[in-house]
Parts: structure tokens; C-alpha cells; sequence
């Protein structure tokens, strides 16, 4: 009887693996930086005193959370060449990775929009008034009060959020995109569709220690910045106190 688990088919698997890994990072990547830089213009919406403004960054917001990722993804690759045929454009050759950048930057921007949002309510707003009244500009006051404190409250659930866009990202093989996952399941088609379970062992080996150094290094900067704040609140610690 053959044996059922090879531990050969894992270690073959994990180096056939590791040189898709920067198509998994340069997705990821580009969705973390698109999303970052578009979700503070929805954190502007957000805070706007027009109320339409408000609306539709809250709307937004709510659609994003309430579409499953597999089902946006799948609605961005066939959705937006099917527009653009509308207007005689061809997009039915465009590279897969394209969509999925599109998708996790579309998820990642609302997500990030409420962590920068939450963070920057949770920073004491008399502190931007203490500095605009002895002679900060407004912009000042954002950049060297309100936002280091705020990142600070960020850090846990920014980490979270990379992580989780890490394993979401997963999904990009369903549209043929050969990352990680895409290779694993060549690898399991390239076997007859046996020993598949070693390989997603190998799999899910990389994604454990992709999450676990993520969560280290978030954890490191929230420690370091950390240490800026309470040095800070020492500092101006009023006499007598202890």
C-alpha cells in the first residue's frame, strides 16, 4: 500500500513555490500603496462637513464590506472589460494581475479608511488647538501632533489589515494569475491531482510565516513609536505627580 502522506512531495513543493512569491508581493504591495493613498481621500470625505461627500464615502465604505472578495474580483475581471467593449475599447487581453490590483486596492482603501478615521477621532482635538495658538500653521499641527498619534493607534490594525490582504490575495489564481497559489495548484494538476495535501502543507507553511513576521514587525514599530509618546508624556509631567 502506497503511503498516503510523502513528505518528499512537501519539500519539492516548497522550492517550485518560493519564486512566485514576488508576484504575491507585487500584488499586495501595489494594493497597500494604491489603497493607502486613496483612503485618505475617503478619510477626507469621511470628515467633510458636505454631507453628500459623507454619503457616498459611507456608502462606499458599507459596499466594500458587505461584497465577498471572490465575488468583487470576479465582478471587476468580467465588469470592466465588459464596459469598456461598451466604448469600444479592448481590455480582453489585459493582464489578470491588473484586476486583482484594482479589487484589493478597491477593499484595502475601505479598510484603511476606517482605520485612519477611527485613529485620527481618537487623538484629543484640543491638542491641534494648543498648537495652532502658539504659532503652528494647521498643517503643522496635523504633521507633527495629530498624525503621530494617531499612526501610533493605527499600527495594530494596519498590521491586521496587511495580513489579511495577504490571505485574501489568495484568490487571485481563481482568474488565473500564477502566484503562490496558482503554482500550487500547477503543481497539483502536474501530479495527477495526488499528494495534493503536502503541497497545500507548503503552502500554508509560507503563509504562516509570512503572517507571523508581518505581525513581528508591526509589533516592532508599534513598540518603537510607542516608546516616542511616553517619553513625551514624561516629559511634561507636571510636579508633585507620581
Amino acid at each position: 500500500m502506497d503511503q498516503y502522506i510523502d513528505a518528499n512531495y512537501f519539500w519539492q513543493a516548497v522550492p517550485q513555490i518560493l519564486p512566485f512569491l514576488k508576484v504575491t508581493f507585487f500584488v499586495v504591495g501595489l494594493s497597500i500603496f494604491f489603497g493607502t493613498m486613496l483612503s485618505i481621500v475617503l478619510v477626507a470625505m469621511k470628515l467633510s462637513k458636505k454631507k453628500y461627500l459623507t454619503r457616498i464615502a459611507n456608502g462606499y465604505t458599507t459596499i466594500m464590506r458587505c461584497t465577498p472578495s471572490i465575488v468583487l474580483l470576479f465582478l471587476i475581471y468580467y465588469g470592466i472589460p465588459a464596459l469598456a467593449a461598451v466604448v469600444h475599447i479592448d481590455l480582453q487581453n489585459m493582464h489578470s494581475a491588473v484586476f486583482v490590483i484594482i479589487t484589493f486596492t478597491m477593499q484595502f482603501t475601505a479598510m484603511m479608511s476606517e482605520i485612519i478615521r477611527a485613529s485620527y477621532l481618537a487623538v484629543d482635538k484640543g491638542q491641534f488647538e494648543a498648537a495652532v495658538s502658539v504659532g503652528l500653521t494647521p498643517f503643522q499641527a496635523y504633521r507633527r501632533i495629530i498624525a503621530p498619534q494617531a499612526f501610533v493607534i493605527a499600527i495594530p490594525n494596519i498590521g491586521n489589515g496587511v495580513i489579511n490582504l495577504l490571505q485574501e490575495g489568495s484568490l487571485a489564481y481563481t482568474i488565473g494569475l500564477i502566484d503562490i497559489v496558482g503554482k500550487a495548484n500547477l503543481i497539483i494538476a502536474g501530479n495527477m491531482n495526488t499528494h495534493a495535501l503536502e503541497v497545500f502543507i507548503a503552502l500554508a507553511l509560507i503563509y504562516w510565516i509570512l503572517s507571523i513576521i508581518i505581525e513581528h514587525i508591526f509589533a516592532r514599530l508599534e513598540r518603537f513609536f510607542s516608546k516616542g509618546k511616553k517619553s513625551l508624556g514624561t516629559q511634561y509631567k507636571p510636579r508633585g505627580t507620581t
